[in-house]
């Protein structure tokens, strides 16, 4: 993983939370935390498609301003996690963060 891009660490965390999310017993969910599960999945994909965006990035300006729209949807992304600690494990939002930071210290 130390060697891995943002933008494979991403996809990577992508696919993890859309397993986590996939084995979950939505029927039982509160309409908030269903809300807070599908807004989790589409939070990953944007976050993901911000990372491709500012690995392809052409000039150091663009690049720039990618890494800044990344960072803050990663946040928003980690402050997902929170919303849904009842619904996932500790160990799997631990994970998970964990993760998220470390892409994040990769997007520069």
């Amino acid at each position: 993983m130390e060697n891995e891009s943002p933008f494979l660490a991403m996809q990577r965390a992508e696919t993890y939370i859309k397993g986590l999310i996939r084995v979950v017993d939505t029927d039982s969910l509160s309409l908030d935390e269903r809300r807070a599960l599908a807004a989790l999945r589409r939070l990953s994909a944007e976050t993901r498609l911000d990372i491709r965006d500012y690995e392809l990035s052409e000039t150091r300006e663009e690049q720039l301003k990618k890494a800044a729209e990344a960072k803050r949807r990663l946040d928003k992304l980690r402050g997902n996690l929170l919303a849904i600690t009842d619904v996932l494990s500790p160990a799997d939002i631990a994970q998970l963060d964990a993760s998220l930071e470390y892409i994040k210290g990769r997007v520069v």
